[in-house]
Parts: C-alpha cells; structure tokens; sequence
C-alpha cells in the first residue's frame, strides 16, 4: 500500500506484482529533475533481437530479486547479475538485455540520473 505524508512516500517493491503478464512492466517509482527511479518486472523477457538501448542519462541499477544476462555491444561483454547484483551503465553505453530467468519474476531497481541531452 503507497503510503504519502508531507512528502514522505512509502511502498514496498515487491507488492501488485500481477501474477501474468507478457511484456516486462516498468513503472516509475519517482521523478524529479534529473532523477528517474524505477520499477521494472521481467518473466523470461529479454530485448528484442536486433535492438539496443542507448540513453541519455547514466544508469545504476540492482537486481532484487531473479537472474538477468546484460550485453554491452562496444566490447562484447556479458553480465551475469544475480539478486543483490548491481550495475553502473555510462550515459551512451549501449546495451541489451539478453536473457531474465523465466517463470520468474525477476525485479530490477532502475535509476537514471544526469543531464539530459538534447
């Protein structure tokens, strides 16, 4: 239950998790400035073939909860993030997520922080 009190928010990450769905769900949890924090809920999917993610904002984020395979496309290179895993992702970075644990629901704490380019 969201819970707001002179500007205090509380909510718990793991709650209205739906029980199916078939694309991953992101869901921003706050967003202020140069600040964006999300939710983001996998079940086995995994970015499409072909696409990369290219962002303007650098990007941390921790795996609480399921498994998870990054791809960065300039050197190749493979992440395997497991719960509790975290990841600093330079603005223009790009990259991919090649595979989350299916039948699982994999929860990633997102946060995009910087200026945003133009």
């Amino acid at each position: 239950m969201l819970s707001s009190k002179s500007n205090v928010i509380t909510n718990n990450i793991f709650d209205s998790i739906p029980e199916n769905f078939k694309q991953e769900i992101i869901e921003n949890i706050y967003v202020k400035q140069n600040l964006v924090i999300e939710r983001i809920i996998s079940n086995g999917q995994a970015t499409p073939t072909g696409q990369w993610y290219d962002q303007n904002k650098d990007e941390w984020l921790i795996l609480m909860q399921g498994d998870a395979t990054i791809l960065l496309e300039d050197n190749h290179q493979l992440i395997n993030l497991t719960a509790g895993d975290y990841l600093l992702i330079p603005a223009h970075t790009r990259h991919r997520v090649e595979w989350t644990r299916p039948n699982f629901n994999t929860i990633w704490l997102a946060m995009h922080m910087g200026e945003s380019e133009e």
